[in-house]
């Protein structure tokens, strides 16, 4: 079990003042059986109007909308979660999918819909080549066969760190052997999907009281893994980046069938892209008591402060 204290800020600064569109957040840490969220506050300078919702995944999205323009943005928010998921899970999978392939039910296959489809194109078949290359037998044990594609993105790609925005397409991936831990979550869930199996991309935090894991906080960023769907054990989380399986240090934010669709903080500003000088980036963790956290907990849900 772990307790955490986490601060995101992300700051922008202007030229100018400039008008500011309206922004979608998507900071709220996912409250799960192995996840307690026991506070999420939310700073906004300059001040906004604040409205939640959910969207189709069951994510909390806010979104802020200004009134006056102005030359910088500061959006900070707090969390405070427990962590409850083990170190070494072991998965309860439905003697039915026990073995790849297997067949999802039907009301399984209709929820999960689009999350089966890939997303991206591969005219001549080269992901489908890259991810068939791990299915040694047909049958074969499913849980080892998702891991030894994670283990073959992460032993077979290297990671390096991008700022600049967008995600590479699996195929790129594959062909400049380089990617982000986006890059890399982006292939993992594409190779589920050709295989014909549900797949997530997860957007959120990575625990790292190691000092050694890949896109972590301590890097200052935010991280991305996926979740694929096995009948039985449910949604399983599968981090290329660092070669984990399961939940223990991952802290989710948002879920979706897109990457695009799970970025922390979006929005627009009226101008060029010369007008915006800086955008900065700062995610800080630090280990809490449970016992202060239990008296959060009592005192109720988010609070929202506009500063």
């Amino acid at each position: 079990m772990a307790c955490l204290d986490i601060l995101h800020t992300t700051t922008y600064r202007y030229r100018h003042a400039v008008s500011l569109g309206p922004h979608r957040l998507m900071l709220r840490p996912r409250e799960t059986r192995e996840l307690r969220l026991f506070s999420h506050d939310l700073s906004i300078i300059p001040t906004a109007t604040v409205s939640w919702a959910h969207d189709v995944a069951g994510n909390a999205i806010t979104t802020i909308v200004f009134d006056d323009p102005t030359d910088h943005l500061v959006i900070e928010s707090r969390a405070s979660v427990e962590l409850t998921a083990p170190a070494w899970p072991v998965f309860a999978i439905a003697a039915s999918a026990a073995q790849y392939p297997f067949v999802y039910a039907a009301d399984e296959w209709t929820d999960l819909g689009a999350l089966t489809v890939p997303q991206y194109g591969d005219v001549d078949g080269r992901l489908s080549r890259w991810v068939e290359g791990f299915v040694m037998a047909r049958p074969t044990d499913t849980l080892s066969l998702l891991k030894d594609i994670s283990n073959g993105v992460f032993t077979q790609i290297s990671y390096q760190s991008r700022d600049d925005e967008g995600t590479q397409s699996p195929i790129e991936t594959l062909d400049r052997g380089w990617g982000s831990c986006r890059d890399f979550a982006v292939l993992l869930a594409e190779a589920a999907r050709r295989l014909g199996l549900g797949a997530r991309i997860v957007s959120g935090y990575l625990s790292d009281p190691e000092i050694g894991l890949v896109g972590s906080a301590g890097s200052g960023t935010t991280h991305a893994w996926v979740e694929m769907f096995i009948p039985g054990a449910g949604w399983i989380a599968f981090d290329p980046t660092n070669r984990s399986v399961g939940s223990g240090n991952l802290i989710p934010l948002a879920v979706a069938r897109n990457i695009a669709q799970v970025t922390p903080v979006a929005g627009t500003f009226l101008g060029t892209n010369v007008d915006l000088l800086s955008m900065e980036v700062m995610v800080k963790m630090e280990s809490a008591t449970a016992q202060n956290n239990s008296l959060l907990a009592q005192g109720g849900g988010a609070d929202i402060a506009l500063v």
